[in-house]
């Protein structure tokens, strides 16, 4: 039989076990444990919000973006791959976060002084560029998916030097923020962070110092699932970064490290767009790869340590963005590069390149993508929604 009993103003009900008249304890039942229902991104229902253009040096792709908030502006850096197959940084800018009207013509950066560029430029015309050799947006050289960062009056924007397949080195470059509201593009001389020899790539900067020195993310996953590597330098150059290029080193190159399961994902890739402050730590984007999708590039998030950011406190247990819309796969299938992620008013916009050729952007509120990683809830893209002011 089973009895009602009335505790507290809670109504529990218990099974009571009758036999020749002795009652037994109640019965134990398992509780479910209580699922946190997850906060979704939200793409933007016009994706893409930037695609190739019939000017010769962005014919081809324009992908993986840079982005920074200044004076009332979003700022987009992104990469252009034209007929000659050398990447150049682009530039287009935004009141709104969406609709990248101001586009300029012509590119703002380019690696005029790469050293082995110039060997192979007899074979980047038109006729000898083959797309389908180099459809991972590799390209024959030039400068590859920056990252950018405001501080201190200066935009600092890193990005991969690509000289070939045996020459990937991470640089830095800068601007002061009242040359770039003026369109005067007059970078300082770019300086390597990796050194000569290794092969590097996706190493981003902190949007601020940690005890006056500049802090370098390069390393996801060096065997421990609970830190980062992240290198402290007084310079931005290759006095005090570190080494790599070998399993144990300071920086190994992520493509020689071993696979294994760590949340959701089965490779590690690289980190995505530079880390975000937060109340509760630094918002980290990072790329990833899972072992039913092998191919395909997810972004997944970390929440790290403020005063100690080589410690994770939490991670999204499911991946935050995923290629799963026509140009996400229109030319390298499968991929979702974030490389540029700015907060307005409380919402975080992701930009990211799709299929190595278009640029898309996602949405969602910053306090409720936090909470539900500190819950250890999914975060999963939703489709085909209006992105929200």
């Amino acid at each position: 039989m089973v009895k009602t009993i009335k505790k507290k103003k809670k109504v529990i009900k218990k099974t009571v076990i009758k036999i020749k008249g002795i009652k037994k304890s109640p019965l134990k039942v398992r509780r479910k444990r209580k699922l946190v229902k997850p906060f979704k991104l939200v793409k933007y229902i016009h994706n893409p919000i930037i695609d190739p253009r019939l000017y010769s040096w962005e014919s081809q792709a324009v992908f993986n973006p840079a982005a920074v908030y200044v004076d009332g502006k979003f700022h987009l850096f992104y990469r252009a791959l034209g007929d000659d197959g050398i990447s150049r940084i682009g530039y287009a800018s935004s009141k709104d976060g969406i609709n990248f009207n101001d586009r300029l013509s012509y590119p703002v950066y380019f690696m005029e002084n790469a050293e082995k560029m110039k060997k192979h430029w007899p074979f980047t015309t038109p006729s000898h560029y083959d797309i389908d050799i180099y459809a991972s947006g590799g390209g024959w050289g030039g400068c590859e998916d920056p990252r950018a960062v405001s501080m201190n009056g200066h935009v600092y924007m890193t990005f991969n030097v690509f000289n070939g397949w045996d020459s990937m080195r991470v640089a830095v470059t800068s601007i002061k923020e009242k040359n770039l509201l003026n369109k005067k593009w007059l970078w300082n001389n770019f300086s390597y962070l990796s050194k000569l020899g290794d092969r590097q790539k996706n190493w981003i900067l902190f949007p601020e110092k940690f005890n006056g020195k500049f802090a370098i993310f390069h390393n996801l996953d060096k065997g421990n699932p609970s830190r980062v590597a992240i290198a402290f330098v007084s310079k931005l150059d290759t006095s005090e970064t570190p080494m790599g290029n070998y399993i144990g080193s300071e920086a190994p190159d992520p493509q020689i490290l071993p696979d294994h399961i760590v949340a959701w994902h089965k490779r590690t890739r690289s980190a995505a767009a530079p880390p975000i402050k937060t109340k509760d730590g630094w918002l980290l984007l990072y790329h990833a790869m899972d072992k039913d999708e092998e191919n395909c590039y997810k972004l997944g998030a970390l929440l790290l340590d403020l005063k100690d950011p080589e410690k994770i406190l939490y991670r999204a247990q499911h991946p935050i963005l995923e290629p799963d819309e026509w140009y996400e796969n229109d030319w390298k299938p499968g991929i979702i590069y974030a490389s540029g992620a700015v907060v307005k008013n409380g919402k975080l916009f992701v930009y990211y390149g799709g299929g190595d050729k278009h640029i898309g952007v996602a949405s969602i509120l910053l306090s409720k993508l936090i909470d539900s990683m500190k819950n250890n809830g999914a975060v999963k893209l939703e489709k085909n929604k209006t992105l929200e002011f």
